[in-house]
């Protein structure tokens, strides 16, 4: 008579069941992430250091597309103009339609309305624009600026033109939401504090931590559901070799 030890298999249809069913969660959550994220936002290379240091040169940044509509001041926005050049460009909105926007105050700030707007995002230290100006911006228009003043060609240069410098809200494609490549770039783009006391507020981020979260969890499901077999076929192998053992070295009667 030997004294065998004998495991079920019903924990091991268990296990499988669960991994299977981890992997398929896991495409689902991992294709349908990218798939909203491909609906949702679009990739820009920036191509000029007009918007350092928030975005340099040569970055790559996820824009959620977006009617003109919903930009609010401070928005960092995709947007395409004949006036300017009909090419894809990136600038900040600093003033909306019936605003008068003016530079500098005495301080140096920016001012919309007449309220002094802080601005800790630019390029220099010194006043927010190294020529002064002012606009009343039209209505349904956007008055833009770049964050590197010294170098940006934005809405300044345009204030002669019959929009005083601004650009209807229909000419914006998407709002950008953070900056993706390179890597220490990497980031959500935030919302300026100093406009969110202005009528309308700033606008609240698109989705992007949902699509990114989704992404990295139907990955981490995937892997964990694959590893599972091999995992659980090394365990098997260990657990018959210590049942071998069990039986050769049982006492006979």
């Amino acid at each position: 008579m030997s004294g065998a030890v004998r495991t079920g298999d019903g924990h091991g249809r268990a296990g499988r069941v669960l991994s299977g069913l981890a992997v398929a969660v896991g495409c689902v959550l991992f294709l349908g992430g990218f798939a909203w994220g491909a609906v949702l936002y679009q990739p820009y290379t920036v191509p000029t250091d007009s918007m350092a240091p928030t975005i340099g040169r040569g970055d790559r940044v996820l824009a959620e597309r977006i009617d003109g509509a919903a930009v609010r001041r401070g928005d960092v926005v995709v947007f395409e103009d004949k006036v300017w050049g009909k090419v894809p460009m990136v600038k900040r909105v600093v003033a909306v339609g019936g605003d008068k926007v003016a530079c500098c105050d005495r301080g140096g700030h920016l001012t919309v309305n007449g309220e002094p707007v802080e601005e800790p995002y630019l390029a220099d230290k010194g006043p927010a624009s190294p020529t002064a100006f002012t606009s009343t911006v039209p209505a349904g228009q956007l008055f833009l600026l770049g964050d590197h003043r010294m170098s940006s060609l934005d809405s300044r240069v345009h204030l002669s033109d019959s929009d005083h410098g601004s650009v209807p809200r229909g000419a914006v494609k998407a709002r950008v939401d953070a900056t993706a490549w390179p890597m220490k770039s990497f980031g959500m783009m935030p919302r300026p504090a100093a406009f969110e006391a202005l009528p309308g507020g700033t606008s609240q981020p698109g989705p992007l931590r949902l699509v990114v979260i989704s992404v990295v969890a139907g990955a981490v499901l995937i892997l964990g559901g694959a590893a599972y077999g091999p995992i659980a076929r090394r365990m098997g192998r260990r657990g018959r070799g210590g049942t071998a053992a069990v039986e050769g070295g049982g006492a006979r009667v």
